[in-house]
């Protein structure tokens, strides 16, 4: 999987007329067009958190550092790195440039040439990523295939048979991800991880479907994609899809930003069309309240905000769905200055370059926030939730974080409804 970086049309000292980044049969092609474009533009740096702050780092700058020498200077450059692919360059781009998948062809080459990201938490979720992904290459050789299983996801769903109602096979899988492996090592944040995925399950029980839920499933490869390990993310998803393949599912359900954006985007070009439906837990919420025989209970809070995650919002285009879920809930949601499509990031991504840029995105988020009166902060995605509890712990802001579908199970009167599949 390494991707193949060329150069065509380049007479003499010249820019290149078309720079191509091929991965397998993919070709990302950057025309003249928008190289001239983009040469006499800079939105993209205005637009850029790390720009704010990173002294330097421009991603208009770094394109035209890779035209001049795809091969050469770039590759051994932490720039590489800083990019948290929020994808806020490319949703205002006039060109439609994608900056992220731009840079993240550069990343297996740099890490082959000894340029390594700065990984957070010493490195502990790359090592939980590469001990799956080993298992599962050491069950493949001794021919127990994919979807036999492997020893690190060994009771990784036993959460589930308390939570609410699964099954073995059926149209319906839940993909949990990592969150089991988060809830050990956040704890010191206060925070219990698998309570979103228990409050996923809890959802999903009581619109009336019980899901596949399996221990074949392993890490999506999301954090291996873009820290540039492209080996890993293939070994992880074969073994992910020959899970779903023997569950007989037709449709996953993510309760993770992460997995859907890498199912719809990365695996679907690695093997071609996917043979099922992706849809994020907001998504299947937000469609079926009004028929789910769901009432409103007091909760909590009065008043909340919601963080846009990155994957969820720009880079998969889901921004109403969790609003509604609030809603229905009848507390008052207010919106923070930037949000939607202007929404800040988290500010880190893939375990990795956690650095003053991040902490000052943090911080600008806890402000607005709290500007507006919001009592907590609600979110889709359990890094943002990770995050911005992080960061508050070092603030004197007194808000909470916390998972869209706990605080909806939470603020709604779930009945007990007779399960079935669609």
């Amino acid at each position: 999987m390494t991707p193949g970086i060329s150069v065509r049309g380049l007479p003499g000292n010249r820019l290149p007329r078309v720079l191509y980044f091929e991965l397998k049969e993919n070709t990302m092609e950057l025309s003249q067009h928008q190289i001239d474009y983009c040469m006499e533009c800079g939105v993209c740096t205005g637009s850029c958190p790390v720009a704010m702050t990173l002294d330097g780092f421009s991603p208009r700058q770094m394109i035209k550092r890779a035209m001049a020498d795809p091969d050469g200077e770039i590759l051994g450059s932490q720039d590489l790195w800083a990019c948290l692919s929020c994808s806020r360059c490319s949703d205002r781009c006039p060109v439609e440039i994608d900056f992220p998948k731009f840079i993240r062809r550069f990343r297996p080459r740099a890490r082959t040439g000894g340029n390594l990201p700065k990984t957070a938490h010493h490195g502990q979720f790359q090592t939980i990523t590469n001990i799956q992904a080993s298992q599962i290459r050491t069950r493949a050789q001794t021919g127990d295939g994919d979807a036999k299983g492997f020893p690190a996801g060994k009771g990784r769903t036993a959460w589930a048979k308390a939570a609410g109602h699964t099954v073995d096979q059926g149209e319906f899988f839940y993909f949990s991800g990592c969150i089991a492996f988060y809830d050990k090592a956040f704890s010191y944040l206060d925070l219990e991880m698998l309570n979103t995925a228990k409050s996923n399950l809890r959802l999903i029980n009581a619109l009336g479907v019980e899901p596949v839920v399996s221990n074949q499933e392993c890490c999506c490869g999301h954090d291996a994609y873009w820290n540039g390990d492209d080996d890993t993310v293939e070994v992880l998803a074969r073994q992910n899809l020959a899970a779903i393949k023997a569950s007989g599912a037709k449709t996953v359900i993510f309760g993770c930003p992460e997995g859907y954006a890498m199912f719809k985007e990365v695996y679907a070009d690695l093997f071609g069309p996917l043979d099922f439906e992706l849809v994020h837990i907001c998504e299947f919420v937000a469609d079926r309240l009004e028929t789910a025989g769901l009432e409103i209970k007091d909760g909590s809070f009065d008043r909340v905000t919601f963080q846009d995650p990155c994957r969820l919002g720009r880079r998969s285009g889901i921004y109403e769905a969790p609003r509604k879920m609030i809603e229905a809930t009848g507390v008052d949601l207010v919106e923070m200055d930037h949000n939607r499509e202007n929404a800040i990031c988290c500010g880190t991504t893939g375990w990795m370059q956690c650095s003053a840029a991040s902490k000052l995105m943090q911080s600008q988020r806890l402000k607005e926030a709290q500007e507006i009166g919001a009592q907590a902060i609600v979110t889709a995605c359990p890094k943002c939730q990770i995050h911005l509890t992080c960061a508050r712990k070092n603030t004197d802001h007194n808000i909470q974080i916390i998972d869209l579908s706990t605080f909806v199970a939470d603020h709604l009167e779930i009945r007990q409804v007779e399960t079935h599949q669609e």
